[in-house]
């Protein structure tokens, strides 16, 4: 083949550092973003935290073209990337804060990126939210929420020091409380801890050794089996049970002595399937007690609690904290940044200084080798300030066009949530589906009725006999309420939830419903099922 040289012409997009910067800060999480934050201060000596910072409510009540009318009137000269400071641009004004913006929005979209989302949003992400507003003042004392409580372990030693025991059978107790996982259940098996005290595998040739060492296990053994013991008589009562049935078993032998409680025992001991299943045929075939017992004895199955250590969990790892804060404004709903989780920073002042000083006093030769570097620093931590700038500016613009579309919901609920795609907030604001996307990820909105992410407004469209639209939020929300709703004698099954949903004028299938009930995590008909 002979070699040829050929001249082709293409066109292809191609991002700029900064807003690949943009758009992978956008998709941040608050915590993940706070991570770069911090990686940012750490590796940019021209950035520093801002403790004076103007407070983000201020902020956020500007628009971000507003908040920069300084920078079309500045005069300060500042290097591009890679200048030789032989020319010299216009540096923002403003822009050694957080307060400075752009006078035109960054094109955020690559333009053939496209994410399939279809704007279902299936839970809110919150343990707060209800049926109803949450009363005013019902927030923690950030004092009482900063108070570390003591863990299942420390409480369970602090009962052992008052007890009156040998040091071998305390130290077999303190095994086996080191042993407990946080449900308070004993993670291995007392043969495991036993062998794992008694050391290595013996030669196996050896018999005199292998006779020992297994002497020296089955000691071990009966001393585990008595600290057991001792273990089961500490609060919380069930704590140290190897499976759900003895935990329960534990704590109904602390009721007091009835009919129901010795039914309660042997079905927590044999029939816990059957109870599962609310087989009453088979259990009252089993036990030989009537409905009416076998009701009771439910009832005292019921108080008991099946994880003893859940209250001595760390509840604090499943706060959200919001991104926006929904607020009540005349009629309407306006929205704000959260100024907690908005990072306050700033350009060093006495480090720039320094560098325009240094770079002035040279003539024009470009102020030495290392001035290029440290100019394109300073102005990569004035792009990283922006871009976080404009990260929060669209995240609440998103957040206030959801708002303005779902008021019905901050005013009666998740059953008067309207039908929304992410394409109507896309051509709202003049953005691209896959910014919306980024937006509404792992971003959440404190409201009224709890904090939810904000794909949880998102949700598809359902048809009415009215020839209307219904969204799959609101008719799950509406699943909720006729569950809630039913005779537990009697729960009510899909179809039959169907068919009351299309007697209201929607129209649902069977098999929508049991998809819908499976991600409110409510159980079957035959589960839900009193005996």
């Amino acid at each position: 083949m002979k070699p040829s040289l050929q001249v082709r012409l293409s066109q292809h997009l191609a991002l700029t550092p900064q807003l690949q910067q943009s758009i992978r800060l956008l998709q941040l999480s608050t915590l993940e973003l706070h991570q770069e934050v911090e990686q940012m201060l750490e590796a940019n000596p021209f950035l520093e935290v801002d403790e004076e910072a103007p407070n983000a409510y201020e902020l956020s009540s500007t628009p971000l073209a507003e908040r920069s009318t300084a920078a079309e009137r500045s005069d300060e000269p500042w290097d591009g990337p890679g200048s030789s400071g032989s020319e010299a641009e216009p540096e923002p004004a403003g822009a050694d804060t957080m307060e400075f913006g752009a006078t035109e929005r960054e094109d955020w979209e690559n333009g053939t990126e496209r994410e399939d989302f279809d704007g279902i949003g299936e839970t809110p992400m919150s343990a707060s939210a209800s049926s109803g507003p949450a009363p005013e003042g019902d927030e923690l004392d950030p004092g009482e929420r900063n108070t570390v409580a003591p863990s299942l372990q420390e409480h369970l030693r602090e009962q052992l020091l008052g007890m009156r025991l040998s040091p071998e059978d305390r130290a077999a107790v303190m095994v086996l409380i080191e042993s407990l996982n946080e449900d308070g259940y004993l993670a291995d098996p007392l043969e495991d801890i036993a062998t794992a005290l008694a050391g290595g595998e013996p030669d196996p040739e050896d018999p005199d050794a292998c006779a020992a060492h297994e002497e020296a296990r089955e000691l071990l053994l009966d001393r585990l089996r008595c600290a057991l013991r001792w273990l089961h008589s500490l609060e919380p009562c069930g704590v140290g049970a190897r499976d759900l049935a003895e935990c329960l078993v534990l704590q109904l032998r602390q009721k007091p002595r009835s009919e129901a409680q010795v039914i309660a025992i042997l079905v927590a001991k044999h029939h816990l399937e059957l109870l599962a299943r609310r087989d009453t045929r088979k259990l009252t075939a089993a036990t030989g007690a009537d409905e009416a017992l076998l009701r009771e004895a439910q009832a005292l199955i019921r108080s008991c609690e099946p994880k003893p250590g859940r209250p001595f969990t760390k509840a604090e790892a499943n706060i959200v904290v919001p991104d926006v804060i929904v607020q009540k404004v005349g009629r309407g709903w306006k929205v704000v940044l959260n100024p907690d989780v908005m990072p306050k920073l700033r350009i060093n002042d006495l480090y720039a200084q320094a560098l325009r000083q240094h770079r002035g006093g040279r003539g024009g030769g470009g102020g030495g080798e290392g001035a290029p570097a440290l100019s394109a620093r300073l102005q990569e931590a004035r792009w990283f300030m922006k871009n976080i700038l404009q990260r929060f500016d669209t995240i609440q613009r998103v957040s206030q066009a959801i708002v303005e579309r779902q008021k019905n919901f901050f005013s009666h609920g998740a059953i008067a949530m309207k039908p929304l795609v992410l394409r109507e907030i896309a051509d709202e604001l003049g953005l691209h589906e896959s910014t919306i996307s980024r937006v509404t990820t792992a971003k959440y909105m404190a409201t009224p009725y709890g904090t939810f992410e904000l794909k949880y407004f998102f949700g598809s469209s359902l048809n009415t006999e009215a020839g209307g639209n219904a969204s799959s939020t609101a008719v799950r929300a509406l699943i909720k309420q006729l569950v809630a709703a039913e005779d537990p004698g009697k729960p009510l099954s899909d179809s039959q939830i169907s068919q009351m949903l299309e007697e209201q004028g929607i129209q649902v299938a069977r098999r929508t419903v049991a998809k819908y009930r499976e991600a409110l995590k409510i159980a079957p008909a035959n589960l839900r099922k009193a005996l």
